[in-house]
């Protein structure tokens, strides 16, 4: 089974002590139930339960410690296979607990990043000891602009230093001893990253800016003193330990996004299965089944990506930055399609979504800010973009990347180098997934990926059109949703995806696709030329009865009964 049930973890775990890491979370919650995780989700309840909970099994030690900070007999490994598979499980339960790891990732990815030993040191002793870490790179006033940042260090005449300055929506920045903060230096301002105490009198916890479990802070530093044990990196090291860490921590949103969507059709489906409305069961609807139908080829898509994407964050090296445009696509497009699942779900559920003592009425909540998080679905548009004319128009040749499960350490995430030359970055000829399988809504799609084509080469973006951040948004869209489905077929071949089931993928695909060629076409910049181009892609869907039958027997009708969460 593709999809996560906490009743049955079948998920490959390549050692013990993983498998013992996942079945222990699994049974925490559990343990805590529906009606205790729903009153802390509405009281805003700190999860120190949690907290303790990992501190005493040394989950996040595990977790979060690579290899070579490891000790022996400790199994610690940084394993992306298995990060996904717990941030996946405690996205499940409740985005707070994902949260809590998620921005502990973020806190000591520039430490692992540094060659500063003795931080790193210290990160292990508090990470041995339960303890959470923090990312200060956000600004009141600038967001995640960095170039503009206001924290700023001055170097002192006895070669230490004083830091002045605040940072905005902070999580974890409450409790963690090592807040790994970015800023500038006075005199020259070059970028520098240090670590500083939340506990520290020069420390001040001005407020949480958010009515959450989570506490997502706004400090100010007031003549914070810090030594060279503190600094992590200065310049350009700086500044590319914050977007490099930014790489490894914003893959696991979209496994928040899959882990929630997972959780909330389970219990949709069970309520619409078990209620009988005009003499019918609400999943005799033609319409109910339609909108589960999509809402389960679009969190089977999900995941089939972001398990892809894995192994491609697995294999990256200095020769293959690949995961450089798979990365964001996993951060930007698997969370806006999560919140396209919850809506479909919803539109099922109606009222009951609302109703405090059902999973779903958090799910709705949180489902919204993980495509907000770590840049913003904008943000990393632009960045996908810069990928566009290298993956069409110049494929290299790569060795196959195969299922990346055998818990291997990702020592390349803390030493992925300078942030620039992304438009060098080279892709396998995308050819080879999409002819590998034959399907009627493949055909179509594969139709509008060369219309989509040809428009870039016969109608290009006018010198206007490539400064409107609208225009190229758009554009964007329709290239994300070619690598989609790119990973999509490679992983449907790996998991033996059943051929009607995928077929449905692509049929909501195609329907995609039309949506945003209409779009295009209605920009008050589009051209002649390009207008022509939106119209021929523009297509629908192969309708075929037997297969959307078979699919909602073989599959989406199965997932009545399969997990319902103790109260």
């Amino acid at each position: 089974m593709l999809l996560l049930n906490p009743r049955h973890l079948v998920r490959n775990y390549p050692d013990q002590r993983s498998r013992e890491i996942m079945e222990k979370t699994v049974a925490f919650f559990e343990k805590t139930g529906l009606t205790k995780l729903k009153a802390d989700f509405h009281g805003a309840v700190w999860y120190e339960d949690f907290l303790n909970f990992c501190k005493e099994e040394g989950i996040f030690a595990s977790m979060m410690t690579p290899a070579e900070h490891g000790k022996e007999g400790e199994h610690a490994v940084w394993d992306t296979w298995r990060v996904c598979g717990f941030a996946e499980i405690l996205g499940f339960y409740g985005l707070p607990y994902w949260y809590a790891y998620q921005v502990s990732v973020l806190g000591i990815g520039p430490i692992w990043m540094s060659k500063n030993k003795k931080a790193q040191a210290k990160a292990k002793r508090l990470l041995d000891e339960g303890g959470i870490f923090a990312f200060g790179l956000s600004e009141k006033e600038h967001g995640a602009d960095i170039y503009s940042s206001d924290m700023i260090v001055t170097q002192l005449e006895d070669g230490s230093y004083r830091a002045c300055g605040g940072k905005y929506y902070i999580g974890n920045a409450n409790q963690a001893r090592m807040v790994s903060t970015f800023g500038k230096m006075a005199d020259t301002g070059e970028y520098i990253y240090f670590v500083a105490d939340s506990q520290h009198p020069k420390y001040e916890l001005v407020k949480n800016v958010v009515y959450s479990q989570n506490y997502v802070a706004e400090f100010r530093l007031h003549d914070y003193p810090l030594t060279e044990e503190d600094i992590l990196h200065h310049g350009d090291d700086a500044w590319n330990a914050a977007l490099n860490t930014v790489n490894v921590g914003k893959y696991n949103l979209g496994w928040a996004s899959i882990g929630i969507c997972t959780h909330a059709f389970y219990e949709a489906f069970d309520h619409a299965a078990n209620r009988h409305l005009y003499k019918l069961t609400v999943t005799d609807f033609p319409h109910v089944r339609q909108l589960f139908t999509d809402a389960y080829a679009r969190l089977v898509a999900m995941k089939l990506f972001a398990l892809r994407a894995a192994d491609y964050m697995k294999a990256a090296s200095n020769e293959d930055r690949r995961y450089l445009l798979f990365n964001p696509i996993q951060k930007m497009k698997v969370t806006t399609q999560g919140e396209e699942v919850i809506n479909l779900l919803w539109d099922v559920i109606a009222a009951k979504g609302f109703e405090k003592d059902m999973y779903f009425a958090m799910a709705a909540v949180e489902i919204r800010g993980l495509p907000k998080l770590e840049g913003t679905v904008h943000v990393n548009m632009a960045l996908i973009i810069k990928f566009m004319a290298n993956y069409f128009f110049a494929p290299a040749e790569y060795p196959e990347v195969p299922r990346r499960d055998e818990g291997s350490n990702d020592s390349f995430l803390f030493d992925q180098g300078p942030t620039k030359g992304l438009g060098k970055i080279k892709f396998h000829d995308y050819h080879i997934a999409y002819d590998s399988v034959d399907s009627p809504n493949l055909s179509v799609f594969k139709a509008q990926i060369e219309t989509f084509k040809q428009m870039a080469m016969l109608a290009p973006p006018t010198p206007a059109q490539a400064k409107d951040i609208d225009f190229l948004l758009t554009v964007g869209e329709m290239f994300t949703l070619v690598v989609y489905g790119q990973l999509v077929l490679e992983n449907a071949r790996i998991y033996k995806i059943e051929p009607e089931l995928l077929d449905q993928v692509f049929d909501f695909m195609v329907r995609d696709f039309s949506k945003f060629a209409l779009q295009m076409y209605s920009k008050p910049s589009s051209t002649e030329g390009q207008m022509a181009q939106c119209l021929k892609m523009i297509r629908k869907p192969v309708t075929d009865d037997v297969r959307y039958a078979r699919v909602w027997s073989e599959h989406v009708s199965k997932m009545q009964g399969q997990y319902k969460m103790p109260d």
